[in-house]
Parts: structure tokens; sequence; C-alpha cells
């Protein structure tokens, strides 16, 4: 992989070309002294503006960037250089009509935003390929440029172009062979949609068939990896070796499994936008029915989308866009009280980010986005947001290379299967409160268990299913053993899409040592999204010690408590919510009943041992106190080892490259709070010593950044 500089990277999208000023050359150098004035090291440069790029077909202005890369360099200022392709120019679309995307059959989207086009057309792959060759191969050898960022947030739409489908049936050609083996596969005796011939194939419009869905989702987002793979490897054409390419993830996008897109960069990369004041307050009140969806809501999200960045390539990853000045709409401004800027880019740093670039530096004067604001607002004076964010530019410079890279510590994994989410969009097996399908179904099931790992003060580790075991034998996964000894505690909610090989991985994975925590509709479904005959939880039912065959949603919360005896203490408020597998005890202990005449019969939780290692069935989706009274349970300590900490204090350990122990702890509140130093610390910013014992005073949305000051690991 491409080498990246030696320390955290801090800076900005910069779009010189946005700004309405008369003499933009000194506007330019105002800028850039500011920049370097708040210790901003990289800006992103380019990525929007095909149509300046190239004004019209054929017709390219590529030096007017050439005062902001040189600018910037000479303030040592580093530039990752943007691909314009998401962005489409008026001409082109008007010059080539048949290249606008459809969200349906023959229904074209409409122009006037962005990634309205049909990337896969070859037309619009000429234009691409050429402007993006122009644009690399005139600044790639620029000192000042340290990567390429190819497109911006792709898979925002699912294109049904005509071209889209036949290369759709084509690709069920390859894998199928045959309409007959089709019919088996999908089921289509059903509803007599059998096909006699491939032209059969009806397009996806009006299709309720769940196989034909998951085949179609995991179809698109092989279009969208397949074309930021071909970009990725036409800048590595021109790249100098130490430069590094990605592109800019928005990783809820419905065209993005990201896993599988990453794979073909140097490096994941992703926009965690999260709402301020309020929104990371501890403790938290946010109520589980809220959906995370481009922006997040609470502190538990936020560090769950940096565990979900980093789980991308299990490794460090660049942050290309976050919270500047208030996000959003101009019906939604609210910026960050002061400390909240630092707060959410430690707590980034913390779980992995070797970048912290912020959207945008100028707030823009015009736009669908003019007030998404910048780190400079509308007047383009330095306020309060630039005097918070250069604060923190001088703290990575300070911390330098220690906390660049950081491996986070995992208490405990999870699992994350983005086919499984694919099909519960399509049909969630969750309703919203006013009784309509939920199509955040999958999170529904998944978070609850991060966010009582998190209440819980343990670390998690999210990896994607096929990182584990791949049935398809297109990466190589993990041995059961190597699994045990790098996640010891592997929590598996919702795994509604599995093979067969899978699930034998997974009981292979307990009974080599691991501890495998099993949550509702894991392993129901085939690959195919066919439901099983054998019963639930299928293939894994005798290493669980239990099955069921019938299950039922809940409308409101059901009480559970401990079984007589359980290790698994309760507390009084613990609640099942959602939903409630009829589970039939074959040989297990009971943790956990529901406190109900009727669900009462059903255990809630069991447990048992199953080779080396164990097997627990959580058969409901748990409310917070059940949540953080089972994390609490499968993991009695944490390896950040702090101790007793208040509700809105967090601790968050990691490992440097060079192998020293970086605590980085926040307390997420207006009120002061005090915690005491469980070893012998350094504080990285002020280089205070504080041994272990010792009072550690936090003020007002205050964190601290620690390193271990002593000889032994801690």
């Amino acid at each position: 992989m491409a080498a990246l500089p030696a320390r955290v990277l801090f800076g900005a999208a910069y779009y010189h070309e946005y700004q309405p000023y008369e003499r933009p050359g000194e506007r330019l150098k105002t800028d850039l002294d500011l920049m370097a004035d708040a210790h901003v090291t990289v800006i992103r440069v380019g990525e929007s503006v095909w149509s300046t790029w190239e004004p019209e077909n054929g017709r390219f202005d590529l030096d007017w960037l050439q005062p902001v890369l040189d600018g910037a360099h000479e303030r040592g200022i580093s530039v990752v250089l943007g691909t314009p392709t998401y962005a489409v120019p008026p001409w082109l679309a008007r010059q080539y009509p048949e290249i606008t995307g459809e969200y349906a059959t023959g229904q074209r989207l409409g122009w006037g935003a962005r990634q309205e086009v049909d990337f896969t057309h070859p037309a619009f792959r000429f234009h691409a390929e050429r402007v993006v060759r122009r644009i690399v191969s005139r600044y790639a050898d620029h000192p000042a440029v340290v990567g390429f960022q190819v497109d911006n947030e792709p898979g925002l739409h699912l294109f049904h172009n005509r071209g889209v489908f036949q290369r759709f049936v084509d690709h069920l050609r390859e894998k199928y062979g045959d309409v007959e083996t089709l019919n088996r596969a999908w089921g289509l005796v059903y509803w007599s949609h059998r096909l006699s011939t491939w032209a059969d194939l009806w397009t996806p419009d009006g299709n309720e068939q769940p196989q034909y869905d998951v085949a179609w989702r995991e179809f698109q987002a092989r279009q969208v990896t397949e074309f930021i793979g071909w970009q990725a490897d036409i800048v590595r054409e021109y790249a100098r070796p130490e430069q590094f390419v990605t592109t800019c993830i928005s990783y809820t996008r419905q065209g993005v499994e990201d896993d599988e897109l990453t794979d073909r960069l140097d490096i994941a990369s992703g926009n965690p936008y999260y709402d301020m004041q309020d929104g990371l307050l501890l403790p938290d009140s946010t109520p589980d029915v809220h959906e995370q969806i481009w922006k997040t809501t609470g502190v538990w999200a936020l560090y769950q989308t940096a565990d979900w960045m980093f789980s991308s390539r299990q490794a460090p990853f660049l942050v290309t866009e976050t919270n500047a000045g208030s996000i959003g709409f101009p019906w939604d401004n609210r910026p960050a009280y002061d400390g909240q800027w630092r707060q959410a880019a430690w707590a980034l740093v913390a779980r992995g980010a070797r970048m912290i670039e912020y959207w945008h530096w100028h707030t823009l004067h015009f736009g669908a986005e003019t007030y998404w604001g910048g780190i400079l607002p509308h007047t383009g004076r330095p306020g309060r947001t630039y005097a918070e964010l250069a604060r923190l530019g001088a703290e990575f410079e300070t911390a330098g290379g220690l906390v660049a890279g950081l491996e986070p510590d995992a208490d405990i994994t999870m699992v994350y299967s983005t086919p499984s989410k694919w099909l519960m969009q399509k049909y969630p097996p969750l309703a919203k409160p006013d009784g309509e399908p939920d199509p955040a179904a999958y999170h529904r099931f998944f978070d609850p268990f991060y966010r009582g790992a998190f209440d819980a003060g343990r670390q998690v580790r999210i990896v994607h299913a096929r990182q584990l075991h791949d049935p398809r034998g297109e990466r190589e996964g993990l041995s059961p053993e190597e699994a045990v000894r790098r996640h010891p505690v592997l929590v598996v909610p919702a795994l509604y899409l599995a093979a067969d090989s899978s699930l034998d991985w997974l009981a292979a994975y307990a009974h080599a040592g691991g501890h495998l925590v099993l949550g509702p509709r894991t392993g129901y479904a085939d690959q195919e999204a066919r439901a099983r005959t054998e019963p639930a939880p299928g293939r894994l039912g005798d290493a669980a010690g239990v099955t069921y065959d019938e299950f039922s949603n809940l409308v409101r919360e059901v009480p559970v408590r401990s079984a007589p005896g359980a290790p698994l203490d309760l507390p009084d408020g613990a609640t099942g919510t959602r939903w409630a597998d009829g589970l039939t005890v074959t040989d297990a202990d009971v943790l956990a009943t529901y406190d109900h005449p009727h669900f009462g019969r059903w255990p809630a939780v069991t447990t048992r041992r199953h080779g080396e290692g164990r097997v627990t069935y959580v058969g409901t989706v748990p409310g917070r106190d059940l949540a953080r009274a089972l994390a609490e349970w499968l993991t009695p300590s944490s390896r950040h080892a702090w101790q007793d900490l208040p509700a809105s204090v967090t601790a968050a350990t990691g490992t440097s490259t060079d192998g020293r122990r970086v605590h980085i702890v926040h307390n997420w509140s207006w009120e002061p709070a005090s915690v005491i130093t469980p070893v012998e610390l350094s504080d990285v910013l002020t280089g205070a010593f504080l041994p272990a014992g010792a009072s550690l005073n936090l003020g007002a949305w205050e964190v601290r950044v620690l390193v271990f000051a002593g000889t032994p690991e801690a």
C-alpha cells in the first residue's frame, strides 16, 4: 500500500473555484495563510467541478488549480486530488441524453442535482476516462499531491437502464448456467414465475420475489465496486508509488457494499456526519426508534460509524468529510458547543482515523448546500469554528505519529451482513410505531447489541461476515482457530442470509473456544433468501442447544427476568423488544425468561458449552438494560481497565504503530467529572504525569489524550 504521512492529517475540502471574490488571488493567499495558522496539513480539491475542468466537449482548462497546489505546497499543506465524475457537466447530458440514469425502467432521473448518470454507459465511460486522465496526468507529479480520491460518495441510485438490466441477465446466465437452475434457486414455481428462456426475466420495477431482489442488489453494488476500481486503476497508471488512491464513502448509500468496494482501494475513507449540541450528550436519552441515516445521533452512534469505517478493510481509515459548522439544511442549524469538535475528532482518531478532513473550508454562497457550514462562515472571516479547529490542529501536531493509525481495542466483535440488510430493506421483519414496514429493520436488530456494549463501557470491533468466511471463495477469510484468537466474543444478530458453510464455520468457531452469541433471524435463510427446512437457527441448532419454529413481533416491551441461579444478573428494567423467538431448549441452560403470561413459556436467553467454547442465544431484540447486562456478562472487564466511570465519561484505548498504549478519555456533558487513572499515564498534549490511582479531572465537553508511562503493557 502507498505510504501515509506519519501523523494524523488535518484539514478540509477547499473550493477556491467557488469563491465570489473580486480578487481571487488575494483570497487564495488569505485562505492558505489562515490554514497554515490553524495547523492545516491537507486539503481536498477538484472532485466537484467537471464543467470547470472541461467547459465544453474536448476543451480542457487544467491550469486553474496550479496556484492552489503551489500555494499549498509553499506552506507545507498536502493535497488530495479528486476526480470529478460524480457531477456531470450540462454539455455531456445534452449531447448524450442516453447516459441519463433511470430509477425505474424508462423513468429517467431529472437533471440539476448530481449522480444522475448511468456510470456503466460506454459514452459516459469514454468522457469520464478522458477527463480523469487529463487531470491526473497533469498533476500527479506535483509535490503537494499525496493521494487521489476517485469519484465521490458513490452508490446513491440503483440504475434500471436497459443496458444495466441486460448485463444483470448476462450475470445470472454466467452464475446459474441455465434457466432451470435459476428456477430452482429462486423458487420461481411460486406465482407462476418459472422462466422458459432468459428473455422471460422481468425488469426489477415491480418485482416482489426476495430471491430476485437479493441478486439485484448484489449486482448493483458490484457495478459501483467495478466503477470505482476502474477509476482507481486509471489513476494508478500516473500516481507515484507513495500516493494513495481512495474514494469518499457515505456508508448508508444503497449501492455500497463497503468491504467489497474498498478491496480495490489503498485505504477506506468515509463521511461520519453527526448531530452536534445535545446530540452528543451523555447520558443519552435518544430513543431506540431514532433512525441513524446519513448522519447519526448519539455518542454511541458516532463510535459505531467509526468502527464501521475501520471494518471495511479491518484497518485504519481516512475521514474525508465531517462536520465543520452546522450541517444539513436551512431549517436545521446546530453548530457544535465549545469543545465538541475536539471531542468528535479525537473519538474518531481513537477508533483508527488517520485523517480528519472537514466539509468544508468556506461556507458556500450559492447552491443546494448554502447552509452547510464550513470552517469559515459566509463572511470568510475566522470565527468560533475556526478558533476551535485551530486548537485541534495544534493538538494533532503535538501528538504527532503517536496517534496516527491507532489499532483500536475490542472487547466484543459484531458480525455485519450487508446482504441481510438489503433483504430486510425490501421485506422488513419489523414495523415502525405506526405499523408500517420499517426499512431500517436490520439495524433495529444490530444496533441494540452495539449500544448495549457501549453503555457497558465495552469497545466493539465490527467485522463483515465474508471477512470471516466467504462461501463464494473470493477471499481467504479466517480459520475458526485464528478467529478465536482475534475475536474471543462474536455477536451475530440478524445474519438472515447465510450459506450452510458459513453456519458450519460459526459452529466450528465456538467449538474451537470462541463465545458465539446468536441473535434473532440469524441462520433462518440460506444465501438465496430461502427459508431453511430444518428448525431455526438451522445448522446451528445443535451447537446452540435450542431450536424454534414459532416467532412473534412484539408491539410493546416485555419484561425479562434472570432465571433462578443463572449467572446473568439482570436489572429490574430489563426488557425484550420488537421480537421474540419461541425457543425450545434441547440441551442448553436458561439465562433469562420473559415475565409474560404467553411469552413466558419460552426462554429469552440461553447458553450452552460447545467444544472448548460456548454458544449463547438471545431470542429477542434486547432493550437497553438487557443489552448492557449481556455485554457485561460476556466481558466481565474491559481492555481499557478504567473502572466506575461516570455516566458522561467514556474511555477508548488502542495501540500505536510503535506499540505504545494510548487512552482517550471524554466527558460528554456540561457537568465536570472526575475519574481515577488505572495505570500511570502521561498527558500527550501537556506532558503532565499522572500516577496510577490519581484523580483525572475533566471539564465540560473535555477530552484528554494519554499514553501509558510505564514499561509493561497496559
